[in-house]
């Protein structure tokens, strides 16, 4: 069946971003950084191009949150769950499409319409539980990627109160359209995170590959401590890193992240503490990294192995690094 991450405002990681200027030579005097907040969480974008391009880069937030933001009761995803069946765009076909791959990749372990259950956990739209949280049974039968479908340019749901949430793929999406953007625009040099999910191109201001340090998830009482685990040189491929030591409720002693298991419909906790994935864009390893939660570590560990990307699985008694994600690991 399914389980899902839920992001709507607090970042999947945290990290720190290593691209340094060097303070010399001319590279680094053509960088322009940008950064803001968006859809509840902060973005910071570095790329070697034109200033008017920040216009652009909020032209394209404003149009992906529009389409797929849940908490904008306008947009085409609260359409989509408000109605039988719905056209969609672009921008809901692309994560439909990957939600579905990630979908069979996990054996149905990943899944974007747990919306229900989501509010229900007080993760959704006003991030309060809710009376649903007392008949989690119920709302099992309208989960469910499988009860849906896309015909042509619409997407038709099996029962009318199925409901979409992409907030464990949306911020990936996010930073691959404005990659889209820059590339259609000369601009080829670039790191764009979005509330953790970044998409890094090219070389940095230091004229090098992209530096980025993973957290290390510490839980102390009720502080997060914040410690390297590693740092990653890459480039050209995008990077997630999921994690349920940062976004819970509940309190110290008894707290419940945010990975919900479809088998009860309440929240579940494996060996994995923190996923973090690179792959070809960061839709697909953020939803990969959401997967790999729910999954646990030796199904984690086979399907990282089969689709040969590099992983980091920092579990509860170990550390498993796969052997692509070993090879970007700065020594």
């Amino acid at each position: 069946m399914i389980l899902m991450k839920i992001l709507s405002f607090i970042a999947s990681i945290f990290i720190l971003l290593f691209a340094s200027c060097t303070g010399n030579g001319g590279r680094n005097s053509n960088y322009i950084k940008d950064e803001g907040m968006v859809w509840n969480t902060q973005f910071h974008i570095t790329y070697r191009g034109s200033e008017q391009l920040k216009d652009s880069i909020r032209i394209v937030l404003d149009e992906v949150g529009h389409n797929l933001s849940v908490f904008d009761q306008t947009s085409l995803v609260s359409q989509v769950n408000h109605q039988d069946s719905t056209p969609v765009n672009r921008d809901f076909i692309q994560v439909y499409k990957m939600s579905e791959k990630i979908n069979r990749l996990s054996g149905g372990l990943f899944d974007p319409t747990l919306s229900p259950l989501i509010t229900a956990w007080g993760f959704g739209p006003g991030h309060k539980a809710t009376p649903d949280t007392l008949r989690i049974d119920s709302l099992l039968r309208i989960v469910g990627i499988e009860k849906t479908i896309l015909r042509g340019d619409t997407i038709v749901k099996g029962h009318p109160d199925i409901q979409f949430n992409f907030s464990a793929i949306a911020k990936g999406y996010g930073c691959d359209r404005i990659a889209e953007m820059f590339e259609r625009n000369g601009v080829s040099d670039y790191m764009i995170e979005i509330g953790g999910e970044i998409v890094a191109a090219g070389k940095s201001p230091s004229n090098s590959d992209w530096n980025i340090s993973i957290d290390r998830p510490i839980v102390s009482n009720s502080d997060i401590i914040h410690e390297s685990q590693v740092i990653i040189s890459f480039t050209g491929m995008g990077l997630a890193t999921s994690g349920n030591y940062r976004n819970y409720h509940g309190s110290a002693s008894e707290r419940y992240g945010h990975t919900i298991s479809p088998l009860t419909g309440r929240p579940v906790q494996t060996d994995v503490l923190s996923a973090t994935v690179l792959a070809p864009s960061a839709m697909e390893a953020d939803g990969l990294a959401t997967a790999f939660m729910a999954m646990g570590s030796e199904k984690s560990k086979e399907t990282a192995n089969q689709l040969k990307l590099p992983v980091l699985l920092i579990c509860s008694d170990t550390v498993w690094i796969s052997p692509q994600f070993d090879e970007l690991i700065l020594k």
